[in-house]
């Protein structure tokens, strides 16, 4: 733990983002992963105003922007083999566009079914699959499948759906995550509280369900941890914390290794208070799940988990002056980017020399935004008839 304290504690912010025109909270987070020789390497980032914009890392300078006009983006996620970065859309598309490029259009856009209005997507570790999940509309909270491959034969820039699980959410689907290594796997999580964990390599959906773990709420964050990556995690929307082992499927052994309603409750803060998680973060060298959590005055804390509870490892001061909503680590240098609702990206470092920078005022965005800030919310986008 000693190692981990003094990593985590030694991040120094290298980087604040330039100003905007339009200053908007920073949803989500995410980096290029191809390694491109002579090339800059890019962050994508989700706003709240639901547009994407694409920085260069080192720099941090918007070198432009994607909107999904006339909808609004929800996550962002760079595929793992090129730049090409992806959002799921309330318009019932996923988009994606080639980061590289200033062109306003996407270069490929998968379509629902009608009255589809998506909320959560990802794409699989060899960029084969795209699986969005929607609202809940009527009875139906789909999970929707696409083939992200670019046949030669068509040119076309449309693709329709393989096909959707329909029968295992009952509402919102707010949380899809691929396995990071196993392009068959995924974990989607909903605001029926339910974590369900497919094989898609499977026929049909009732077979294709490995596992489902109830978290008793509004699911608000899933993702994959442990050696090879066999347990799941989720967060909820009421700062509930649950941790799950996959291994222990076909044994007597409990698959529950941590639930915890209310995290603020009961962890024990060196210093300052919790108000909110923020994610996790599976550190592969330390074979290691941390939880991230912050304050409202924009301080970071990360805690270790273990079967015993999460124990508080160190806290990052100096940053952001509000809420922080995203993050993205590094696994190659160990580096952070921080987004929240200051409207401030920042890069952390570790042992690099911390630069003296002015935080940032509380940014007052208009009643708009508010509305984005739970997007699992049943009345969160007007209701759409089936045709």
């Amino acid at each position: 733990m000693e190692k981990i304290e003094e990593q985590f504690a030694n991040l120094n912010i290298v980087k604040r983002s330039s100003e905007t025109k339009e200053p908007t909270y920073l949803l989500g987070i995410d980096t290029s992963k191809a390694v491109q020789a002579e090339k800059e390497n890019l962050v994508a980032v989700l706003c709240s105003n639901g547009s994407i914009r694409i920085y260069d890392k080192e720099r941090l300078y918007i070198l432009r922007e994607f909107s999904g006009y006339p909808g609004l983006l929800n996550g962002v996620k760079f595929a793992n083999s090129c730049d090409s970065v992806y959002s799921s859309c309330t318009d019932g598309t996923v988009k994606c566009w080639d980061a590289r490029l200033a062109s306003e259009k996407p270069v490929q856009l998968f379509k629902g079914y009608p009255s589809n209005i998506f909320i959560s997507f990802d794409i699989n570790c060899n960029d084969h699959v795209i699986c969005a999940g929607t609202e809940k509309v009527d009875d139906d909270a789909l999970l929707v499948f696409w083939d992200a491959r670019i046949n030669s034969q068509d040119l076309s820039t449309t693709k329709d759906p393989l096909g959707a699980y329909s029968e295992t959410h009952s509402d919102d689907v707010t949380q899809v995550c691929f396995h990071p290594n196993n392009p068959n796997m995924v974990v989607s999580g909903s605001t029926d509280g339910l974590v369900n964990v497919f094989d898609i390599s499977v026929d049909n959906e009732e077979d294709a369900l490995v596992t489902t773990c109830n978290s008793v709420s509004s699911v608000s964050c899933v993702g994959w941890s442990g050696k090879d990556y066999k347990q799941i995690y989720c967060m909820t929307h009421d700062e509930g914390f649950c941790w799950w082992d996959l291994n222990h499927l076909d044994t007597d052994e409990p698959i529950t290794c941590l639930n915890i309603q209310d995290v603020r409750e009961v962890v024990n803060l060196k210093e300052g208070i919790l108000d909110y998680l923020i994610g996790g973060l599976y550190h592969e060298k330390m074979d290691k799940l941390f939880v991230v959590g912050g304050t409202n005055t924009g301080i970071i804390h990360l805690m270790s988990c273990s079967i015993s509870g999460l124990i508080h490892v160190t806290s990052l001061h100096g940053g952001h002056a509000a809420t922080v909503r995203s993050f993205s680590w590094n696994m190659q240098d160990d580096s952070m980017l921080t987004g929240g609702e200051d409207a401030q990206l920042l890069l952390w470092k570790p042992g690099a020399i911390g630069k003296t920078f002015t935080k940032k005022d509380s940014m007052k965005i208009a009643s708009s935004v508010s509305q984005r800030v739970r997007v699992h919310s049943n009345d969160s986008y007007k209701r759409r008839k089936k045709q």
